[in-house]
């Protein structure tokens, strides 16, 4: 008795999993689950955990043992995602970025896409000018300690927190002024809200880069925003294409490939290369679901995609979340008290281990601050001041994006891109969507200083040489990693490709046996049929049918007639 029992507790065991979901605020989340549960199944619980409703807008996010991230797809199981042995562990992330944070009905909502978009700004992938970080860290530092009190702020306090990679002198004291004159009195809500506002007027609110390169082996960072596709390159947006642009998303092996229609139907097609056929995949379906949910006014509009124009090859997907609209219109409706809401204090992420927490640059000689890549880049300098007037939603703020035209056709560059910063575009490596190999991955490779992904223009007496001088030293070391780059070959890529070509092969040939062997029967029924039609009485009558059918289909229809006759006769006899 007592040896089944154990025997029984084992098998439970066996079935069931443990999984730690680490949550925006880096708290985590632990909770066992059966083998066999859906990525719904777990959705729902922590959002029951969290009290949040308009849930739609998150997602949760894992990384494979090959280090390539991937959204939990809510209909499938989560151990046959997972593809690794539990424990379990996951982020909660924001997948959906709302067009107008404003517009979300809950304050918990906010709250959570608030910590996502700081989290951003932290990271490197919220790109914006030296006023407009100052301006963002104003409003964190009130949400998280309130207004400036001179009793328990003492000089300097504003450097005891982390906004940024990198933090300057400058900056700080920049921060600390606007903490201390223009937020008095800001409520933690108030300041979120502002904070959102503010982020969402930037080309990089939303911004989730997926490292790839172009057709000419240049790094670029492929997005997907809730206004549109953007590439980002070097200092520069090089494309933007609304929604309602981009007709076609297609992926084969590495390469990614996107198709639009602009103005005056002209058509766009461009190609990038991801680092690998997991990568690219990956950016596939990202662009899939965030395309069906900003552009479709129904979730009913949603249809299964193909990545290949074939339909017996290539990766079949379908987006099944509500849309945009939908997910607006259901919040509209929710009547409840507000949940309450616990903030947590401000630390540094551990989602991002591997930036270091180094010291000011008060060191560093004046004529060389600018080549050392302080932390927020001058990115939006180039852009019109009435573009960031005031809070934009999803159309205007499209319109205003618009100056790229993107590769033609026949594959000629852009007449015109928008600059978006004095430095290289390069988020951080651990919070890249696509996994940074261990063996030089190819990546924007103006990074080597110290990783942070923008710089501030302090000294303008000094802004030329020590400019000059910085980016002729990237421009040598990227020179330098880049032929590192295309140097190796991976003899594992190089197997799965082989592996997949005949695959792919084998597929046609399997498809093009079972269409020949349809339209035999088909012929053959036809013939064998009363229709008196002129080609078919020809072929009734050459010597080869007469054989067939004397020969063959006579003696075959007999005894299927026989087998059906006794089968008949058995179940009456029942």
């Amino acid at each position: 008795m007592l040896s089944r029992l154990m025997s029984s507790s084992i098998r439970s065991l066996d079935r069931e999993c443990n999984c730690t979901v680490r949550l925006l605020d880096d708290s985590e989340y632990t909770c066992t689950i059966q083998r066999d549960a859906k990525g719904q199944y777990l959705f729902d619980l922590i959002c029951h955990h969290l009290n949040l409703l308009e849930k739609d807008y998150f997602g949760i996010r894992y990384v494979d043992p090959d280090k390539q991230r991937h959204w939990l797809e809510f209909t499938k199981s989560i151990a046959k995602q997972m593809k690794s042995q539990p424990p379990f562990t996951m982020c909660l992330r924001v997948k959906f970025y709302p067009p107008d944070p404003a517009a979300l009905k809950e304050e918990i909502t906010r709250y959570l896409v608030f910590l996502q978009v700081k989290r951003d700004l932290y990271h490197g992938r919220l790109l914006c000018k030296t006023s407009d970080a100052a301006l963002l860290a104003a409003y964190i530092l009130q949400a998280e300690i309130g207004d400036y009190d001179p009793g328990k702020h003492p000089e300097g306090y504003s450097s005891k927190f982390q906004f940024f990679p990198k933090h300057s002198e400058k900056l700080e004291r920049r921060i600390a002024d606007i903490h201390k004159t223009e937020l008095i009195g800001q409520s933690p809500e108030t300041s979120e809200l502002n904070f959102l506002q503010k982020a969402q007027m930037l080309e990089t609110y939303g911004v989730d880069p997926h490292p790839c390169k172009d057709v000419s082996g240049n790094p670029a960072f492929l997005a997907f925003t809730p206004f549109g596709f953007t590439v980002l390159q070097g200092n520069r947006r090089v494309h933007f294409l609304k929604w309602d642009e981009v007709t076609k998303l297609k992926f084969e092996a590495k390469t990614f490939h996107i198709y639009a229609n602009q103005k005056e139907d002209k058509k766009i097609i461009l190609t990038y290369f991801a680092p690998t056929p997991e990568a690219c995949k990956h950016l596939w379906k990202c662009g899939v679901e965030n395309q069906a949910f900003y552009k479709l006014e129904k979730s009913s509009q949603v249809r299964t995609v193909s990545s290949s124009n074939l339909f017996f090859k290539g990766s079949r997907f379908r987006y099944s979340g509500k849309v945009a609209k939908e997910v607006m219109e259901q919040s509209a409706k929710i009547k409840r008290d507000p949940p309450e809401i616990h903030r947590a204090g401000m630390v540094p992420s551990r989602s991002c281990p591997s930036i270091t927490h180094g010291p000011r640059l008060t060191s560093v000689p004046r004529t060389r601050r600018r080549a050392v890549h302080i932390s927020i880049m001058e990115g939006l300098e180039s852009l019109r001041d009435s573009a960031h007037s005031t809070p934009v939603r999803s159309v205007s703020h499209g319109d205003s994006f618009m100056s790229s035209r993107g590769h033609m056709a026949d594959g000629s560059e852009a007449s015109t891109s928008a600059v978006i910063s004095d430095e290289a575009y390069s988020p951080s490596d651990s919070v890249l969507p696509t996994p940074v190999a261990e063996h030089g991955m190819e990546m924007p490779l103006a990074r080597h200083l110290n990783g942070a992904p923008c710089s501030i223009d302090e000294e303008k007496e000094s802004q030329a040489g020590a400019s000059k001088e910085g980016q002729l030293a990237d421009y040598a070391s990227g020179k330098r990693a880049l032929r590192m780059v295309r140097s190796r070959q991976s003899p594992a890529s190089d197997v799965e490709e082989l592996n997949k070509f005949v695959l792919s092969v084998l597929r046609l040939f399997l498809v093009t046996i079972g269409l020949l062997f349809a339209l035999l029967l088909l012929l053959i029924m036809l013939t064998e049929s009363d229709l008196d039609i002129a080609f078919l009485r020809d072929i009734r009558k050459t010597p080869e049918f007469q054989q067939f059918h004397f020969e063959y289909f006579c003696p075959l229809r007999r005894w299927f007639a026989c087998k059906l006759r006794w089968m008949g006769g058995f179940l009456i006899s029942k």
